[in-house]
């Protein structure tokens, strides 16, 4: 009697901890999902693609402060900088490199930092870039440009066409647009691409310089308003102090998924939608090429 008693209490003290230890395995899996869901997604922003936020005016007008892209990282290889959180030691070179074409648009740490600018790739090794009276010219050659109509960006909070471009806002049907000057340049082999020509500015004449082996040099398409290769590292220039390694590029833009002009309000999920720029998603980045 007594061994049956026992052996009863033994039972039913098991069956708690049996299931104490199948509610904790259940939890752990649970975890374990989630911890792979983020090393995946993790691994895809680092290695195949991830999005991008465009912070400033320096790639006006094809791409406005708020606009939202993709930036594939595979088509050049991978570098020190392709995670996206740089958390990989500065090493020289590329894993299965490939050198951008004259004219993309890709994203770059400058050196020795860590933030990403994104600019148009200009000078290739070997090239000689120089800038005169605003106008580039490449390996001694005159880049052809032609000038087109002005771009009319409407007025709002990411793009208020502030001090730096004073002088430039019209109103028409009862709204304000930022009046840009256009110029249209076409690089050898390369696609055409606007570029703002607002004046007279410390950039507009540069070099001539020669861009160094696994270097590139690049330009913001706002060529007025734009911290790129013409410029110094850090203040005050906060350029890119010349050519750039090619291991610094963390990618290439592909296209626009979405962009906003700054009205949105976090609490206000209507806002959310009133807030997006119509025209601009799915914008191609890749210019057709000659």
């Amino acid at each position: 009697m007594s061994d049956n008693a026992d052996g009863a209490m033994a039972d039913e003290q098991s069956v708690p901890a049996e299931r104490k230890e199948s509610k904790g395995s259940a939890v752990w899996r649970e975890v374990k999902g989630l911890l792979w869901v983020l090393v995946a997604v993790l691994a895809f922003h680092s290695f195949v693609a991830k999005p991008f936020y465009i912070p400033s005016e320096s790639m006006m007008p094809g791409l406005l402060k708020g606009d939202r892209l993709v930036v594939s990282k595979y088509p050049y290889g991978w570098s020190w900088v392709s995670p996206s959180f740089h958390i990989f030691p500065h090493w020289e070179g590329r894993l299965l490199g490939k050198l951008p074409k004259r004219g993309d648009i890709v994203i770059v740490t400058p050196p020795g930092q860590s933030d990403d600018y994104i600019k148009r790739v200009i000078g290739l090794p070997g090239d000689t870039v120089e800038v005169r009276r605003g106008r580039l010219v490449l390996n001694g050659r005159p880049v052809r440009s032609e000038v087109r109509p002005p771009a009319l960006i409407p007025v709002d909070p990411n793009v208020p066409c502030g001090i730096e471009f004073s002088g430039f806002i019209v109103r028409s049907g009862g709204r304000e647009y930022c009046r840009l000057p256009i110029v249209r340049e076409t690089l050898p082999g390369g696609p055409s691409y606007d570029t703002v020509d607002l004046g007279a500015s410390p950039g507009d004449d540069f070099g001539p310089v020669k861009v160094p082996a696994d270097h590139v040099f690049m330009m913001g398409d706002n060529r007025d308003r734009s911290a790129d290769s013409r410029f110094g590292l850090g203040p005050p220039e906060n350029g890119l102090g010349g050519a750039v390694p090619w291991e610094n590029i963390g990618g290439r833009a592909e296209f626009i998924t979405f962009s906003l002009d700054g009205t949105t309000e976090i609490l206000n999920p209507v806002s959310w939608f009133r807030a997006l720029r119509s025209g601009r998603a799915g914008r191609s980045l890749r210019g057709a090429r000659d």
